[in-house]
């Protein structure tokens, strides 16, 4: 199997975790056109005519794109080690901290990740600062829900974990290092206590790297063609 997608975008993170917990052999490949990137997307609109990642190529050639529907067939098809909980309840509690990560937190960082590709003179701080306070209250919706035993659910790795892992990498790391905010986690302890536990376990912790990896990358990136752009002035 082939797995297209990029490790500073989100998305994708739920589905590498899928593949690192249940020891699966997959070809990761970061196809052309994305983020800072001003190539064209090419033949991956022949893959997944979406044209956002991930997609799943199988074996026989089939392509299965967006991330839950992802997950969902590598669990069916590969049930051992589980990825999700158990009981009824507790997959709905994984899949309501997915959906609140990918319809409110994604959505509130959004008006961020615009800012972040204009050169600061052009910095809105009022509008940066609403938009910083509309992630913490995104963040806030996890936290009745977030798990109290080191995991999002339960007492092991689920796909939910996947999707909060690289939102707190962001919310907490990469936003306040860039526009100077204060820490989103401040007034939610439950959240805050899950986000220091999460790091103790090893493929969280490699999915936080890849996530911080990536985006240094996408930062020096964007460094080097400001900078190829000034001196083309």
């Amino acid at each position: 199997m082939k797995l297209f997608q990029t490790y500073s975008s989100p998305f994708p993170t739920r589905v590498r975790l899928m593949i690192y917990a249940k020891g699966l052999e997959v070809t990761i490949i970061e196809p052309p056109g994305f983020h800072s990137s001003a190539e064209s997307k090419g033949d991956y609109l022949d893959i997944n005519p979406i044209g956002r990642v991930p997609a799943l190529v199988l074996e026989d050639g089939r392509a299965l794109p967006e991330s839950e529907v992802i997950c969902e067939y590598l669990e069916d098809t590969y049930p051992q080690p589980a990825t999700q909980p158990a009981d009824a309840w507790g997959r709905a509690q994984m899949r309501l901290l997915s959906r609140i990560c990918d319809f409110y937190v994604v959505m509130a960082m959004v008006p961020l990740f615009s800012f972040s590709a204009r050169s600061r003179k052009h910095w809105d701080p009022v509008a940066i600062r609403a938009a910083t306070d509309k992630v913490a209250e995104a963040l806030g919706f996890l936290e009745p829900y977030i798990g109290t035993d080191g995991y999002a659910v339960g007492q092991s790795l689920t796909q939910a974990d996947g999707a909060i892992t690289p939102q707190l990498v962001l919310a907490c790391e990469w936003i306040p290092g860039l526009f100077g905010t204060p820490d989103p986690l401040e007034d939610l302890p439950k959240l805050s206590a899950y986000w220091r536990a999460i790091q103790t376990d090893p493929i969280a912790v490699r999915l936080i790297r890849e996530t911080r990896d990536a985006i240094a990358h996408e930062q020096a990136s964007a460094k080097a063609q400001a900078s190829a752009a000034r001196a083309a002035t």
